[in-house]
Protein backbone atom coordinates (compact mmCIF):
# COMPACT_ATOMS: atom_id res chain seq x y z
CA UNK A 1 0.00 0.00 0.00
CA UNK A 2 1.23 3.54 -0.66
CA UNK A 3 2.38 5.55 2.32
CA UNK A 4 -0.19 7.77 4.03
CA UNK A 5 0.83 11.27 3.01
CA UNK A 6 -2.09 13.03 4.72
CA UNK A 7 -0.79 16.08 6.56
CA UNK A 8 -1.55 15.69 10.26
CA UNK A 9 -1.86 18.85 12.32
CA UNK A 10 -2.42 19.30 16.01
CA UNK A 11 -4.65 22.06 17.33
CA UNK A 12 -2.03 23.67 19.57
CA UNK A 13 -1.91 27.48 19.28
CA UNK A 14 1.81 28.22 18.97
CA UNK A 15 2.69 31.85 19.62
CA UNK A 16 5.53 31.66 17.10
CA UNK A 17 2.92 31.41 14.32
CA UNK A 18 -0.34 32.63 15.91
CA UNK A 19 -1.71 35.80 14.32
CA UNK A 20 -1.19 37.91 17.42
CA UNK A 21 0.61 41.03 18.57
CA UNK A 22 0.19 42.24 22.13
CA UNK A 23 0.55 45.84 23.26
CA UNK A 24 2.32 47.07 26.38
CA UNK A 25 0.51 50.42 26.60
CA UNK A 26 -3.19 51.20 26.71
CA UNK A 27 -4.52 52.48 23.36
CA UNK A 28 -5.29 56.19 23.51
CA UNK A 29 -8.93 55.79 22.45
CA UNK A 30 -9.75 53.01 24.94
CA UNK A 31 -11.89 54.19 27.85
CA UNK A 32 -12.73 51.19 30.04
CA UNK A 33 -10.70 48.20 31.20
CA UNK A 34 -12.34 45.63 28.94
CA UNK A 35 -11.73 47.83 25.89
CA UNK A 36 -8.08 48.39 26.82
CA UNK A 37 -7.34 44.74 27.57
CA UNK A 38 -9.11 43.24 24.57
CA UNK A 39 -7.07 45.54 22.32
CA UNK A 40 -3.80 45.02 24.18
CA UNK A 41 -4.21 41.24 24.26
CA UNK A 42 -4.91 41.08 20.53
CA UNK A 43 -8.50 39.84 20.68
CA UNK A 44 -9.91 42.70 18.58
CA UNK A 45 -8.68 45.63 16.50
CA UNK A 46 -10.45 48.90 15.82
CA UNK A 47 -11.64 49.41 12.23
CA UNK A 48 -13.69 52.58 12.81
CA UNK A 49 -15.50 54.18 15.75
CA UNK A 50 -17.75 51.49 17.22
CA UNK A 51 -16.62 48.88 14.65
CA UNK A 52 -14.04 46.15 15.35
CA UNK A 53 -12.22 43.36 13.55
CA UNK A 54 -12.04 40.02 15.33
CA UNK A 55 -8.72 38.19 15.67
CA UNK A 56 -8.21 34.45 16.30
CA UNK A 57 -8.27 34.54 20.11
CA UNK A 58 -11.29 36.82 20.20
CA UNK A 59 -13.17 34.55 17.83
CA UNK A 60 -12.43 31.54 20.04
CA UNK A 61 -14.01 33.26 23.06
CA UNK A 62 -16.92 34.44 20.94
CA UNK A 63 -17.50 30.90 19.64
CA UNK A 64 -17.68 29.50 23.18
CA UNK A 65 -20.25 32.09 24.21
CA UNK A 66 -22.27 31.31 21.10
CA UNK A 67 -22.05 27.56 21.76
CA UNK A 68 -23.62 27.98 25.20
CA UNK A 69 -26.40 30.09 23.70
CA UNK A 70 -27.02 27.54 20.93
CA UNK A 71 -27.28 24.69 23.46
CA UNK A 72 -29.77 26.46 25.69
CA UNK A 73 -31.89 27.75 22.82
CA UNK A 74 -32.13 24.32 21.26
CA UNK A 75 -32.98 22.88 24.69
CA UNK A 76 -36.26 24.85 24.62
CA UNK A 77 -37.05 23.70 21.10
CA UNK A 78 -35.81 26.75 19.20
CA UNK A 79 -34.75 26.20 15.59
CA UNK A 80 -31.91 28.19 14.06
CA UNK A 81 -32.29 30.32 10.92
CA UNK A 82 -30.14 33.05 9.44
CA UNK A 83 -31.30 36.26 7.78
CA UNK A 84 -29.32 38.72 5.69
CA UNK A 85 -28.11 41.90 7.34
CA UNK A 86 -28.88 43.94 4.19
CA UNK A 87 -32.65 44.29 3.90
CA UNK A 88 -35.27 46.12 1.80
CA UNK A 89 -37.14 49.12 3.13
CA UNK A 90 -40.68 47.88 2.52
CA UNK A 91 -41.23 45.59 5.55
CA UNK A 92 -39.90 48.27 7.91
CA UNK A 93 -42.09 50.86 6.21
CA UNK A 94 -45.17 48.69 6.82
CA UNK A 95 -44.31 48.22 10.51
CA UNK A 96 -43.56 51.94 10.91
CA UNK A 97 -40.00 51.39 12.04
CA UNK A 98 -38.35 52.89 8.96
CA UNK A 99 -39.21 56.22 10.59
CA UNK A 100 -39.35 55.13 14.25
CA UNK A 101 -35.68 54.17 14.35
CA UNK A 102 -34.78 57.71 13.35
CA UNK A 103 -31.11 58.56 12.92
CA UNK A 104 -30.04 55.26 14.47
CA UNK A 105 -30.89 53.33 11.31
CA UNK A 106 -28.23 52.78 8.62
CA UNK A 107 -30.04 53.62 5.37
CA UNK A 108 -28.60 53.22 1.88
CA UNK A 109 -29.64 52.86 -1.75
CA UNK A 110 -28.72 50.19 -4.24
CA UNK A 111 -27.69 50.92 -7.84
CA UNK A 112 -31.37 51.05 -8.85
CA UNK A 113 -32.05 53.70 -6.19
CA UNK A 114 -34.09 51.30 -4.10
CA UNK A 115 -34.01 52.06 -0.37
CA UNK A 116 -32.20 49.48 1.76
CA UNK A 117 -31.09 49.26 5.37
CA UNK A 118 -28.62 47.42 7.57
CA UNK A 119 -30.79 45.53 10.03
CA UNK A 120 -30.92 46.78 13.63
CA UNK A 121 -33.28 43.88 14.49
CA UNK A 122 -35.21 41.36 12.42
CA UNK A 123 -38.80 41.26 13.74
CA UNK A 124 -40.26 42.04 10.33
CA UNK A 125 -38.25 39.36 8.55
CA UNK A 126 -39.10 36.62 11.04
CA UNK A 127 -42.78 37.57 10.80
CA UNK A 128 -42.78 37.48 7.00
CA UNK A 129 -40.94 34.16 6.92
CA UNK A 130 -43.52 32.48 9.11
CA UNK A 131 -46.34 34.11 7.12
CA UNK A 132 -44.81 32.69 3.94
CA UNK A 133 -44.61 29.12 5.21
CA UNK A 134 -47.29 28.58 7.89
CA UNK A 135 -51.06 28.97 7.73
CA UNK A 136 -52.61 26.74 10.42
CA UNK A 137 -52.78 26.57 14.22
CA UNK A 138 -51.37 23.06 13.80
CA UNK A 139 -48.04 24.63 12.78
CA UNK A 140 -47.77 26.43 16.13
CA UNK A 141 -46.20 26.95 18.62
CA UNK A 142 -42.94 27.84 16.90
CA UNK A 143 -39.65 29.27 18.14
CA UNK A 144 -36.99 30.50 15.70
CA UNK A 145 -33.64 32.12 16.48
CA UNK A 146 -30.46 33.36 14.88
CA UNK A 147 -27.06 34.70 15.92
CA UNK A 148 -26.44 37.52 13.50
CA UNK A 149 -24.64 40.85 13.08
CA UNK A 150 -26.74 43.97 13.71
CA UNK A 151 -26.13 47.64 12.89
CA UNK A 152 -27.14 50.82 14.69
CA UNK A 153 -25.70 54.22 13.96
CA UNK A 154 -24.92 55.15 17.54
CA UNK A 155 -24.34 58.86 17.99
CA UNK A 156 -21.69 58.18 20.64
CA UNK A 157 -20.22 54.68 20.40
CA UNK A 158 -18.25 54.05 23.59
CA UNK A 159 -16.53 51.50 25.79
CA UNK A 160 -15.37 49.28 22.95
CA UNK A 161 -17.79 46.40 22.50
CA UNK A 162 -20.19 47.65 25.16
CA UNK A 163 -21.84 50.11 22.76
CA UNK A 164 -20.82 49.68 19.16
CA UNK A 165 -22.29 50.43 15.76
CA UNK A 166 -21.82 46.84 14.56
CA UNK A 167 -22.46 44.04 17.03
CA UNK A 168 -23.46 40.39 17.22
CA UNK A 169 -26.79 39.52 18.76
CA UNK A 170 -28.86 36.44 19.41
CA UNK A 171 -32.46 37.22 18.58
CA UNK A 172 -35.29 34.73 18.86
CA UNK A 173 -39.02 34.93 18.24
CA UNK A 174 -41.94 32.87 19.41
CA UNK A 175 -45.20 32.43 17.50
CA UNK A 176 -48.33 31.29 19.32
CA UNK A 177 -52.03 31.05 18.68
CA UNK A 178 -53.02 32.82 21.91
CA UNK A 179 -51.78 34.77 24.92
CA UNK A 180 -51.52 31.66 27.10
CA UNK A 181 -49.05 30.21 24.61
CA UNK A 182 -47.09 33.48 24.57
CA UNK A 183 -46.88 33.46 28.37
CA UNK A 184 -45.48 29.93 28.35
CA UNK A 185 -42.96 30.75 25.61
CA UNK A 186 -41.89 33.89 27.47
CA UNK A 187 -41.27 31.88 30.64
CA UNK A 188 -39.28 29.26 28.69
CA UNK A 189 -37.02 32.00 27.35
CA UNK A 190 -36.71 33.68 30.71
CA UNK A 191 -35.55 30.40 32.27
CA UNK A 192 -33.18 29.71 29.36
CA UNK A 193 -31.61 33.15 29.81
CA UNK A 194 -31.01 32.46 33.47
CA UNK A 195 -29.19 29.25 32.54
CA UNK A 196 -27.17 30.99 29.80
CA UNK A 197 -25.90 33.78 32.03
CA UNK A 198 -25.19 31.37 34.89
CA UNK A 199 -23.15 29.15 32.58
CA UNK A 200 -21.25 32.18 31.25
CA UNK A 201 -20.33 33.17 34.80
CA UNK A 202 -22.20 36.47 34.70
CA UNK A 203 -24.02 37.73 37.76
CA UNK A 204 -27.33 39.19 36.62
CA UNK A 205 -30.40 41.04 37.83
CA UNK A 206 -33.78 40.78 36.09
CA UNK A 207 -35.54 44.14 35.99
CA UNK A 208 -38.76 45.50 34.55
CA UNK A 209 -38.10 47.59 31.44
CA UNK A 210 -39.73 49.73 28.79
CA UNK A 211 -40.61 48.19 25.44
CA UNK A 212 -39.56 51.29 23.48
CA UNK A 213 -39.56 51.03 19.69
CA UNK A 214 -40.03 47.25 19.95
CA UNK A 215 -43.59 47.67 21.17
CA UNK A 216 -45.55 45.06 23.09
CA UNK A 217 -46.57 44.65 26.70
CA UNK A 218 -44.37 42.83 29.23
CA UNK A 219 -40.67 43.61 28.99
CA UNK A 220 -37.71 42.65 31.17
CA UNK A 221 -33.97 43.24 30.99
CA UNK A 222 -31.13 41.06 32.23
CA UNK A 223 -28.52 43.44 33.63
CA UNK A 224 -25.01 42.63 34.83
CA UNK A 225 -24.19 44.92 37.77
CA UNK A 226 -21.09 46.88 36.75
CA UNK A 227 -19.83 50.39 37.49
CA UNK A 228 -19.28 51.18 33.78
CA UNK A 229 -22.78 50.09 32.77
CA UNK A 230 -24.89 52.60 30.86
CA UNK A 231 -28.12 51.42 32.44
CA UNK A 232 -29.19 52.59 35.89
CA UNK A 233 -31.51 50.23 37.71
CA UNK A 234 -33.16 50.16 41.09
CA UNK A 235 -33.84 47.50 43.70
CA UNK A 236 -35.83 47.54 46.91
CA UNK A 237 -35.49 45.33 50.01
CA UNK A 238 -38.87 43.84 49.16
CA UNK A 239 -37.80 42.54 45.75
CA UNK A 240 -38.83 45.29 43.35
CA UNK A 241 -36.35 45.71 40.48
CA UNK A 242 -36.62 47.90 37.40
CA UNK A 243 -34.65 49.88 34.90
CA UNK A 244 -34.98 53.55 35.87
CA UNK A 245 -36.84 54.22 32.62
CA UNK A 246 -39.58 51.83 33.81
CA UNK A 247 -39.92 53.17 37.37
CA UNK A 248 -43.29 54.74 38.05
CA UNK A 249 -43.64 57.44 40.68
CA UNK A 250 -45.93 56.71 43.63
CA UNK A 251 -48.59 59.41 43.27
CA UNK A 252 -49.39 61.32 46.48
CA UNK A 253 -52.99 61.85 47.53
CA UNK A 254 -54.61 65.07 46.37
CA UNK A 255 -54.81 67.83 48.99
CA UNK A 256 -57.54 70.28 49.86
CA UNK A 257 -56.77 73.92 49.13
CA UNK A 258 -59.49 75.45 51.31
CA UNK A 259 -56.98 77.13 53.62
CA UNK A 260 -54.36 77.89 50.94
CA UNK A 261 -53.60 81.61 50.49
CA UNK A 262 -54.18 83.28 47.15
CA UNK A 263 -51.31 83.14 44.70
CA UNK A 264 -49.16 86.27 44.77
CA UNK A 265 -46.36 87.51 42.50
CA UNK A 266 -43.13 88.54 44.24
CA UNK A 267 -39.90 90.19 43.16
CA UNK A 268 -37.09 87.62 43.44
CA UNK A 269 -33.85 89.45 42.62
CA UNK A 270 -30.51 87.63 42.45
CA UNK A 271 -32.04 84.13 42.52
CA UNK A 272 -30.30 82.33 39.65
CA UNK A 273 -30.55 78.90 41.33
CA UNK A 274 -33.19 76.90 43.16
CA UNK A 275 -31.07 77.11 46.32
CA UNK A 276 -30.95 80.91 46.14
CA UNK A 277 -34.70 81.10 45.43
CA UNK A 278 -35.52 78.90 48.44
CA UNK A 279 -33.29 80.93 50.74
CA UNK A 280 -34.86 84.19 49.54
CA UNK A 281 -38.38 82.80 49.92
CA UNK A 282 -37.78 81.66 53.48
CA UNK A 283 -36.32 85.06 54.38
CA UNK A 284 -38.92 87.18 52.59
CA UNK A 285 -42.24 85.33 52.49
CA UNK A 286 -41.93 82.33 54.81
CA UNK A 287 -44.58 79.63 55.11
CA UNK A 288 -46.34 79.51 58.49
CA UNK A 289 -46.24 75.71 58.74
CA UNK A 290 -42.65 74.86 57.71
CA UNK A 291 -39.74 76.21 55.67
CA UNK A 292 -39.86 76.21 51.87
CA UNK A 293 -37.60 73.58 50.26
CA UNK A 294 -36.42 72.90 46.74
CA UNK A 295 -39.20 70.31 46.48
CA UNK A 296 -41.74 73.17 46.80
CA UNK A 297 -40.49 74.93 43.69
CA UNK A 298 -41.83 74.03 40.26
CA UNK A 299 -39.18 74.06 37.55
CA UNK A 300 -40.44 74.22 33.96
CA UNK A 301 -38.01 72.84 31.36
CA UNK A 302 -38.51 73.33 27.60
CA UNK A 303 -37.80 70.62 25.02
CA UNK A 304 -38.27 70.40 21.28
CA UNK A 305 -39.88 67.09 20.32
CA UNK A 306 -39.64 65.57 16.84
CA UNK A 307 -42.11 62.78 16.14
CA UNK A 308 -41.64 59.83 13.77
CA UNK A 309 -43.10 61.82 10.89
CA UNK A 310 -40.58 64.63 11.42
CA UNK A 311 -43.03 67.13 12.95
CA UNK A 312 -41.35 69.36 15.54
CA UNK A 313 -43.18 70.92 18.50
CA UNK A 314 -42.37 72.31 21.94
CA UNK A 315 -42.97 70.49 25.20
CA UNK A 316 -42.60 72.00 28.66
CA UNK A 317 -42.14 69.64 31.59
CA UNK A 318 -42.86 70.76 35.14
CA UNK A 319 -40.87 68.97 37.85
CA UNK A 320 -40.11 69.70 41.50
CA UNK A 321 -37.12 72.03 41.60
CA UNK A 322 -34.99 69.63 43.66
CA UNK A 323 -34.96 67.13 40.78
CA UNK A 324 -33.44 67.13 37.31
CA UNK A 325 -34.88 65.74 34.09
CA UNK A 326 -33.45 62.29 33.36
CA UNK A 327 -33.15 62.37 29.57
CA UNK A 328 -33.12 58.57 29.29
CA UNK A 329 -36.45 58.46 31.13
CA UNK A 330 -37.70 61.28 28.93
CA UNK A 331 -36.58 59.44 25.80
CA UNK A 332 -38.36 56.27 26.96
CA UNK A 333 -41.53 58.19 27.81
CA UNK A 334 -41.67 59.88 24.39
CA UNK A 335 -40.48 56.99 22.17
CA UNK A 336 -40.47 56.78 19.22
CA UNK A 337 -40.35 60.60 19.20
CA UNK A 338 -37.02 62.27 20.04
CA UNK A 339 -36.44 65.27 22.31
CA UNK A 340 -33.69 67.86 22.59
CA UNK A 341 -33.41 71.07 24.65
CA UNK A 342 -35.20 74.01 23.04
CA UNK A 343 -32.99 76.35 21.00
CA UNK A 344 -32.54 80.13 21.11
CA UNK A 345 -34.75 80.32 18.02
CA UNK A 346 -37.54 78.48 19.85
CA UNK A 347 -37.49 81.09 22.60
CA UNK A 348 -37.49 83.92 20.06
CA UNK A 349 -40.54 82.37 18.38
CA UNK A 350 -42.32 82.05 21.74
CA UNK A 351 -41.70 85.24 23.71
CA UNK A 352 -44.22 84.09 26.32
CA UNK A 353 -41.52 81.64 27.48
CA UNK A 354 -39.32 83.82 29.71
CA UNK A 355 -36.16 81.87 30.37
CA UNK A 356 -35.64 81.14 34.03
CA UNK A 357 -39.11 82.42 34.92
CA UNK A 358 -41.50 80.16 33.00
CA UNK A 359 -44.80 79.66 34.79
CA UNK A 360 -47.69 77.32 33.96
CA UNK A 361 -50.21 80.07 33.27
CA UNK A 362 -48.94 80.48 29.68
CA UNK A 363 -48.72 76.74 29.02
CA UNK A 364 -51.06 74.00 27.92
CA UNK A 365 -51.91 73.13 24.34
CA UNK A 366 -55.60 72.63 24.99
CA UNK A 367 -56.21 75.92 26.74
CA UNK A 368 -53.63 78.38 25.42
CA UNK A 369 -53.64 77.54 21.72
CA UNK A 370 -49.90 78.23 21.33
CA UNK A 371 -48.99 74.70 20.31
CA UNK A 372 -46.96 74.06 23.46
CA UNK A 373 -47.81 70.94 25.41
CA UNK A 374 -47.42 71.08 29.18
CA UNK A 375 -46.81 67.86 31.13
CA UNK A 376 -46.28 67.54 34.87
CA UNK A 377 -44.36 65.22 37.13
CA UNK A 378 -46.85 62.85 38.86
CA UNK A 379 -45.97 64.41 42.24
CA UNK A 380 -47.70 67.64 41.19
CA UNK A 381 -51.16 66.61 42.41
CA UNK A 382 -54.17 68.85 43.02
CA UNK A 383 -53.82 70.93 46.16
CA UNK A 384 -50.01 71.08 46.20
CA UNK A 385 -48.57 74.61 46.65
CA UNK A 386 -45.65 75.87 44.58
CA UNK A 387 -43.22 78.68 43.96
CA UNK A 388 -42.68 78.94 40.21
CA UNK A 389 -41.95 81.43 37.46
CA UNK A 390 -44.31 84.37 36.98
CA UNK A 391 -43.48 84.71 33.26
CA UNK A 392 -41.71 87.97 34.04
CA UNK A 393 -37.97 88.41 34.45
CA UNK A 394 -37.00 88.65 38.12
CA UNK A 395 -40.40 87.56 39.42
CA UNK A 396 -41.89 84.36 40.82
CA UNK A 397 -45.41 83.49 41.82
CA UNK A 398 -45.86 82.08 45.33
CA UNK A 399 -48.61 79.81 46.67
CA UNK A 400 -49.66 78.72 43.19
CA UNK A 401 -51.96 75.76 43.81
CA UNK A 402 -52.21 72.85 41.36
CA UNK A 403 -55.77 72.24 40.31
CA UNK A 404 -56.93 75.62 41.56
CA UNK A 405 -54.60 77.97 39.70
CA UNK A 406 -53.23 75.83 36.87
CA UNK A 407 -53.59 72.52 35.07
CA UNK A 408 -51.66 70.60 32.43
CA UNK A 409 -52.15 68.37 29.39
CA UNK A 410 -51.13 65.30 31.39
CA UNK A 411 -48.27 63.76 33.33
CA UNK A 412 -44.91 62.33 32.31
CA UNK A 413 -42.31 60.13 33.99
CA UNK A 414 -39.19 62.15 33.21
CA UNK A 415 -37.75 63.30 36.56
CA UNK A 416 -34.67 61.56 37.91
CA UNK A 417 -35.10 58.59 40.24
CA UNK A 418 -33.05 59.03 43.40
CA UNK A 419 -31.56 56.84 46.08
CA UNK A 420 -34.14 56.47 48.87
CA UNK A 421 -37.22 57.10 46.71
CA UNK A 422 -40.16 54.84 47.52
CA UNK A 423 -40.67 51.73 45.39
CA UNK A 424 -43.92 51.93 43.42
CA UNK A 425 -45.11 48.58 44.82
CA UNK A 426 -44.64 49.65 48.43
CA UNK A 427 -41.74 47.24 49.03
CA UNK A 428 -39.42 49.81 50.60
CA UNK A 429 -36.94 52.42 49.46
CA UNK A 430 -34.99 52.20 46.22
CA UNK A 431 -31.28 51.55 45.90
CA UNK A 432 -29.63 52.66 42.64
CA UNK A 433 -26.94 50.71 40.81
CA UNK A 434 -25.34 50.61 37.36
CA UNK A 435 -25.52 47.68 34.99
CA UNK A 436 -24.70 46.43 31.49
CA UNK A 437 -27.73 45.23 29.55
CA UNK A 438 -27.07 41.62 28.50
CA UNK A 439 -30.52 40.50 27.44
CA UNK A 440 -33.99 41.90 26.81
CA UNK A 441 -37.19 39.89 26.48
CA UNK A 442 -40.50 41.25 25.18
CA UNK A 443 -44.05 40.05 24.88
CA UNK A 444 -44.60 41.68 21.52
CA UNK A 445 -48.21 40.57 21.27
CA UNK A 446 -49.72 41.23 17.86
CA UNK A 447 -48.01 44.48 16.79
CA UNK A 448 -45.90 43.01 13.99
CA UNK A 449 -48.33 40.22 13.11
CA UNK A 450 -51.09 42.79 12.57
CA UNK A 451 -48.85 45.15 10.61
CA UNK A 452 -47.64 42.36 8.32
CA UNK A 453 -50.89 40.36 8.30
CA UNK A 454 -49.57 37.18 9.91
CA UNK A 455 -52.68 35.06 10.45
CA UNK A 456 -53.44 31.35 10.67
CA UNK A 457 -56.62 29.30 10.70
CA UNK A 458 -57.66 28.22 14.20
CA UNK A 459 -59.31 24.87 15.02
CA UNK A 460 -62.68 26.31 13.95
CA UNK A 461 -61.37 27.38 10.57
CA UNK A 462 -61.40 31.05 11.53
CA UNK A 463 -58.46 33.32 10.76
CA UNK A 464 -56.71 34.62 13.89
CA UNK A 465 -53.72 36.89 14.28
CA UNK A 466 -50.60 35.19 15.66
CA UNK A 467 -49.16 36.52 18.92
CA UNK A 468 -45.39 36.94 19.18
CA UNK A 469 -42.52 37.28 21.63
CA UNK A 470 -39.04 38.69 20.98
CA UNK A 471 -35.89 37.85 22.94
CA UNK A 472 -32.38 39.26 22.49
CA UNK A 473 -28.90 38.65 23.90
CA UNK A 474 -25.92 40.87 23.13
CA UNK A 475 -23.27 38.29 22.27
CA UNK A 476 -20.33 40.64 21.73
CA UNK A 477 -21.48 42.69 24.71
CA UNK A 478 -21.42 39.51 26.85
CA UNK A 479 -17.78 39.01 25.88
CA UNK A 480 -16.97 42.59 26.85
CA UNK A 481 -18.81 42.22 30.17
CA UNK A 482 -16.85 39.07 30.98
CA UNK A 483 -13.61 40.92 30.24
CA UNK A 484 -14.75 43.87 32.35
CA UNK A 485 -15.58 41.69 35.33
CA UNK A 486 -12.73 39.16 35.07
CA UNK A 487 -9.37 40.92 34.99
CA UNK A 488 -6.68 42.29 37.26
CA UNK A 489 -3.77 44.70 36.96
CA UNK A 490 -1.83 42.20 34.83
CA UNK A 491 -4.50 41.41 32.28
CA UNK A 492 -7.53 39.30 31.48
CA UNK A 493 -8.59 36.34 33.63
CA UNK A 494 -11.22 34.44 31.65
CA UNK A 495 -13.62 31.97 33.28
CA UNK A 496 -12.68 28.51 32.07
CA UNK A 497 -15.89 28.00 30.09
CA UNK A 498 -15.15 30.89 27.71
CA UNK A 499 -11.34 31.13 27.76
CA UNK A 500 -9.62 30.82 24.36
CA UNK A 501 -7.66 27.86 25.76
CA UNK A 502 -7.45 25.95 29.02
CA UNK A 503 -3.67 25.83 29.42
CA UNK A 504 -0.96 28.30 28.42
CA UNK A 505 2.47 26.65 28.35
CA UNK A 506 5.48 28.95 28.63
CA UNK A 507 8.93 27.65 27.65
CA UNK A 508 11.62 29.83 29.26
CA UNK A 509 15.37 29.68 28.77
CA UNK A 510 17.64 28.83 25.87
CA UNK A 511 18.19 25.12 26.40
CA UNK A 512 16.67 22.85 23.78
CA UNK A 513 15.62 20.41 26.50
CA UNK A 514 13.21 23.05 27.84
CA UNK A 515 11.51 23.42 24.46
CA UNK A 516 11.48 19.66 23.90
CA UNK A 517 9.78 19.04 27.25
CA UNK A 518 7.30 21.88 26.74
CA UNK A 519 6.49 20.48 23.29
CA UNK A 520 5.91 17.02 24.78
CA UNK A 521 3.56 18.31 27.46
CA UNK A 522 1.67 20.45 24.94
CA UNK A 523 1.31 17.56 22.50
CA UNK A 524 0.11 15.09 25.14
CA UNK A 525 -2.43 17.56 26.53
CA UNK A 526 -3.64 18.31 23.02
CA UNK A 527 -4.04 14.58 22.33
CA UNK A 528 -6.24 14.32 25.43
CA UNK A 529 -8.52 17.09 24.23
CA UNK A 530 -7.09 19.99 26.22
CA UNK A 531 -6.95 23.35 24.45
CA UNK A 532 -3.38 24.60 24.60
CA UNK A 533 -1.57 27.83 23.86
CA UNK A 534 2.17 27.19 23.69
CA UNK A 535 4.64 30.05 23.84
CA UNK A 536 7.41 28.48 21.79
CA UNK A 537 9.08 31.73 20.72
CA UNK A 538 12.82 31.02 20.96
CA UNK A 539 14.24 34.53 21.27
CA UNK A 540 11.70 36.17 23.57
CA UNK A 541 12.66 36.84 27.18
CA UNK A 542 10.93 35.06 30.08
CA UNK A 543 9.63 38.41 31.38
CA UNK A 544 7.86 39.18 28.11
CA UNK A 545 6.43 35.68 27.94
CA UNK A 546 5.08 35.90 31.50
CA UNK A 547 3.52 39.30 30.81
CA UNK A 548 1.85 37.98 27.67
CA UNK A 549 0.54 34.91 29.48
CA UNK A 550 -1.01 37.06 32.21
CA UNK A 551 -2.40 39.50 29.64
CA UNK A 552 -4.07 36.77 27.54
CA UNK A 553 -5.89 35.42 30.59
CA UNK A 554 -5.92 31.62 30.12
CA UNK A 555 -6.92 29.87 33.41
CA UNK A 556 -3.76 27.73 33.85
CA UNK A 557 -0.19 28.80 33.06
CA UNK A 558 2.41 26.03 32.96
CA UNK A 559 6.05 27.17 33.12
CA UNK A 560 8.74 24.87 31.76
CA UNK A 561 12.10 26.43 32.57
CA UNK A 562 14.90 26.44 35.07
CA UNK A 563 13.06 24.00 37.37
CA UNK A 564 13.43 21.33 34.74
CA UNK A 565 16.95 20.53 35.93
CA UNK A 566 15.36 19.51 39.23
CA UNK A 567 12.67 17.50 37.46
CA UNK A 568 9.78 19.90 38.03
CA UNK A 569 7.55 22.29 36.12
CA UNK A 570 5.48 25.12 37.62
CA UNK A 571 1.72 25.55 37.39
CA UNK A 572 0.38 29.06 37.94
CA UNK A 573 -3.40 29.38 38.06
CA UNK A 574 -4.34 32.76 36.56
CA UNK A 575 -5.99 33.48 39.89
CA UNK A 576 -4.38 31.49 42.70
CA UNK A 577 -1.17 30.11 44.17
CA UNK A 578 1.51 28.48 42.02
CA UNK A 579 2.69 24.92 42.64
CA UNK A 580 5.40 22.64 41.26
CA UNK A 581 4.77 19.30 39.59
CA UNK A 582 7.03 16.34 38.93
CA UNK A 583 7.73 16.51 35.22
CA UNK A 584 7.15 12.77 34.75
CA UNK A 585 3.56 13.01 36.03
CA UNK A 586 2.90 16.60 35.05
CA UNK A 587 0.44 15.83 32.24
CA UNK A 588 -1.82 13.78 34.51
CA UNK A 589 -1.67 16.47 37.21
CA UNK A 590 -2.44 19.24 34.73
CA UNK A 591 -5.35 17.20 33.37
CA UNK A 592 -6.76 16.97 36.90
CA UNK A 593 -6.50 20.74 37.32
CA UNK A 594 -8.18 21.32 33.94
CA UNK A 595 -11.06 19.05 34.91
CA UNK A 596 -11.46 20.97 38.17
CA UNK A 597 -11.79 24.34 36.41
Amino acid sequence: MPADTTLKRDSILRLSSLFLRTLREDPADAEVDSHKLLLRAGYIRRAAPGIYSWLPLGLRVLAKIEAIIHEEMQAIGAQQVHFPALLPREPYEVSGRWDEFGAGLFRLKDRKEADMLLAPTHEEMFTLLVKDLYSSYKDLPLTLYQIQTKYRDEARPRAGLIRGREFIMKDSYTFNIDDAGLNAAYLDHRNAYERIFTRLGLEYVIVSAMAGAMGGSRSEEFLVPCAIGEDTFVRSPGGYAANVEAVTTPVPDALTWDDAPDAHVEDTPDCPTIEALVAYANATFPRPDRPWTGADTLKNVVYAVTDAAGHRSLLVIGVPGDREIDEKRLEAALAPAEAEPATDKDFVNHPELVRGYIGPEVLGLDEKGNGIRYLLDPRVVPGTRWITGANQAGKHVVDLVAGRDFSADGTIEAAEVREGDLAPDGSGTLHLARGIEMGHIFQLGRKYAEALDLKVLDENGKQVTVTMGSYGIGVTRALAALAELHHDAQGLAWPAQVAPAQVHIVATGKEQTVFDEAERIATELDARGVEVIYDDRPKVSPGVKFKDAELLGVPLIVVVGRGLKDGVVEVRPRAGQSTTLDVTTAVDAIMAEVQAL
